[in-house]
């Protein structure tokens, strides 16, 4: 056995059929029992580009479910905000319709102490006031769905590679810039399908494992017998695991954090211990959370036990 901490999503928008976006407190209840079952300790529930009405709702969901749910279960530690306040050319499934300027006043109608990170794009936020009002609320701020190539101003860059300004060798980018920026944490869905194995093996000896955080971006169809699902707006298909909208966009992750742990150990990408460092460690100690489980992994793998301490 391999013993180690529990893991953190900080970037889930749902996982067994249930979508942060409409279900129930007690779905949500429901998905934080099954997720503590997949290892993980704590998670952010990802709300993501809608009307602020809508947003609002869900982070009033969100923090009821917070307040219900059982102590044996993955603890709801905050919520990441994902869009709107992004640029509409790199949206991905975003819808384009509910993308809003970065405006301190239209934040403010949605402003609430339980959303920890907000994704969205430095390169319009012109005067930084924006940016400003966010970090004196102490909030992380990630640069996603966004062209920048200055990440002078962030904590982090939302999953590296996926909706963001690409690797160019004759020019700055958003990947360039989060690569050898040391100050940078980043984001990266290392399921093999929105990153390539190769393109992995490059970054993890690039970047400094420490400052690399591990995520699913799981939708509501992981761990689902689904193969079909309404989100964002649109339809999202299964296909052999990719999960995607009518037009082939990547919409998300079939995988959980442990899936992707074992994905990265059973292909030799990482050792397992460099991979729960970046699924589990740094997760723990970049947003100080107490650890509150004990994960043992057998010799495929794959998890083993659970013990809640």
């Amino acid at each position: 056995m391999y013993i180690t901490d529990g893991l953190v999503e900080q970037h889930i928008h749902g996982a067994f059929g249930y979508d942060f976006m409409n279900c129930s407190t007690d779905d949500i209840c429901c998905v934080s029992e099954m997720l503590l079952e997949n290892g993980v300790t704590a998670f952010f529930p990802t709300v993501m580009t809608d009307s602020l009405e809508k947003i609002k709702e869900r982070i009033e969901v969100i923090k009821d479910a917070k307040n219900k749910q059982q102590v044996k279960s993955a603890q709801i530690v905050g919520i990441h905000l994902e869009g709107p306040f992004i640029n509409p050319e790199k949206a991905g499934i975003h819808e384009k319709k509910y993308i809003l300027p970065l405006d301190v006043n239209l934040y403010k109608k949605i402003d609430d102490e339980f959303i920890k990170i907000v994704t969205l794009a430095p390169e319009l936020d012109k005067d930084l006031s924006f940016i400003k009002y966010l970090k004196s609320k102490n909030i992380k701020i990630s640069a996603g769905h966004c062209i920048t190539a200055n990440l002078s101003n962030v904590n982090q860059v939302t999953h590296l590679y996926n909706a963001m300004g690409s690797f160019c060798h004759r020019g700055d980018s958003t990947v360039v810039s989060a690569l050898i920026n040391d100050d940078i944490y980043t984001e990266i869905i290392a399921d093999s399908m929105h990153v390539n194995d190769d393109v992995l093996k490059i970054t993890f000896k690039q970047k400094s494992l420490n400052k690399i955080l591990l995520i699913s971006d799981a939708l509501p169809l992981a761990h689902s017998d689904k193969k079909e699902q309404a989100f964002a707006g649109q339809k999202i298909y299964n296909r052999n695991g990719k999960l995607v909208n009518s037009d082939g966009i990547f919409a998300g992750s079939s995988m959980l954090l442990c899936d992707i742990v074992k994905n990265l150990a059973d292909k030799n990408i990482l050792k397992i211990e460099d991979a729960i460092l970046t699924a589990s460690s740094n997760q723990l100690n970049y947003h100080k959370i107490e650890n509150n489980i004990k994960v043992y992994w057998n010799n495929q793998n794959k998890i083993e036990n659970i013990e809640f301490i």
